[in-house]
C-alpha cells in the first residue's frame, strides 16, 4: 500500500519539504476488498508524505507536494495498463511478484525500526543540520535542488505504486478483464488523490492553527492551539500505525503465500473459534511473521554488505 523510509513513499518529500522550510525562514465490493489489501501501505505513504513538514513555508509545501502528486499520477498512468498486460499474457507471475512485495514490505518496516532504534535523536538531528549547512551554501542552486529531489520522491513513488497495484491485482486476477481495470482504475485513482491531498492537508495544519491563534475569538484561539498541538502527534502516530501495517500487510501476504504457514494460521483460528478472536490471531500472527521476514532480510542484507567490504 512505500521507503520514510519511502521505499516505504516518500521521505523525499518529506525530507525535502524540511529543508525547504529552512531555506525560507520558517469497482464496488471487489474495489474494496483491493482497497483494504492495499491500506497498510498507503497509510505508511501518508506518514512519510506527511512526517516532519509542518512549519513549512506556505509559498513552498503545496507546489512541492502538487510536483510529486502530477508524477505520481503519470506513474500510475503507466503502471496500471502495465499490470492488465502481466494478468492478461503472464498470470503466473502475479503471486511471485505478491510475495516480493510482502517481503519488501516487510524489509521497509523492519529497516524503519531498526533505524529508530539504533540511531538517536541526537545523530538524527546532526545529520539533518549537517544536510541543511550543505544547502546554506551559495554555490547551491536550490532550484535544482527541489527538481533533483522532487524526481527522487516520483521514482520512490513509482516503486510503491508498482508494489500497491500488484497487491490490487491479486486480489482481482481471477475476475473479467472488465472487473479488473475498473478495481484497479479505482485503486489507482483514489491512493493518488486520497494520500497527496491527505498529505496537503497535514502539512497546512499548522498554518490553520496559526490563523485560529491570531483570531480574536477565545474559543478559535482554544482550537487554534489545540490543532498545533494536534498535528505533531497526528504525524508521529500516522507514522506508527503506518509502520505496524506494513507488517501486518507484508506479513499476511507471505502467510498466505507459503501454504506450511497458511496452514499453522488455519489451525490457531479454528483453536480461538473463529470470529473476532480468530481476526485477532491472524493479525498477531501476520505481524509476528511480518517481523520475523523483515528481521532475516535486513539481517542478511547487512551480512552481505560486510562480506563485500572484506571481499
Amino acid at each position: 500500500m512505500a521507503g520514510s523510509s519511502l521505499l516505504a513513499l516518500i521521505d523525499d518529500i518529506a525530507t525535502l519539504l524540511d529543508d525547504v522550510s529552512a531555506m525560507t525562514g520558517v469497482a464496488a465490493k471487489k474495489t474494496a476488498v483491493a482497497a483494504r489489501k492495499t491500506a497498510g501501505v498507503l497509510g505508511d505513504d501518508l506518514a512519510l508524505n506527511a512526517e516532519q513538514v509542518s512549519g513549512v513555508s506556505a509559498d513552498r509545501e503545496l507546489p512541492v507536494v502538487w510536483a510529486v502528486f502530477k508524477g505520481s499520477a503519470i506513474n500510475k498512468a503507466i503502471l496500471v495498463p502495465l499490470a492488465l498486460l502481466l494478468s492478461a499474457f503472464l498470470p503466473w507471475l502475479i503471486t511471485p511478484l505478491l510475495m516480493l512485495g510482502g517481503a519488501f514490505l516487510c524489509y521497509e518496516g523492519f529497516e524503519k525500526v531498526a533505524h529508530k532504534l539504533l540511531h538517536s535523536e541526537a545523530e538524527d538531528h546532526a545529520e539533518h543540520e549537517q544536510r541543511l549547512d550543505a544547502i546554506k551554501d551559495d554555490d547551491v542552486d536550490m532550484v535544482e535542488f527541489e527538481k533533483k529531489r522532487i524526481k527522487g520522491a516520483i521514482r520512490t513513488d513509482a516503486i510503491l505504486s508498482a508494489e500497491i497495484i500488484v497487491i490490487a491485482l491479486g486480489t482481482v486476477q481471477d475476475s473479467p478483464m472488465g472487473e479488473q481495470i475498473a478495481v484497479l482504475t479505482a485503486i489507482a485513482v483514489l491512493m493518488t488523490i486520497g494520500v497527496y491531498g491527505l498529505v496537503a492537508a497535514i502539512v497546512k495544519l499548522d498554518d490553520a492553527g496559526l490563523h485560529l491563534l491570531e483570531q480574536p475569538s477565545r474559543a478559535k484561539q482554544a482550537v487554534g492551539g489545540f490543532i498545533l498541538r494536534l498535528a505533531p502527534r497526528l504525524m508521529k502516530s500516522l507514522s506508527v500505525l503506518g509502520t505496524a501495517a506494513m507488517f501486518l500487510v507484508g506479513g499476511g501476504i507471505l502467510v498466505h503465500g507459503l501454504p506450511p504457514l497458511a496452514a499453522v494460521l488455519h489451525t490457531l483460528e479454528e483453536l480461538v473459534g473463529g470470529g473476532l478472536p480468530g481476526v485477532l490471531v491472524a493479525m498477531v500472527f501476520n505481524g509476528i511473521v511480518g517481523v520475523i521476514a523483515g528481521g532475516i532480510i535486513v539481517g542478511a542484507q547487512s551480512l552481505f554488505k560486510r562480506l563485500l567490504k572484506k571481499g
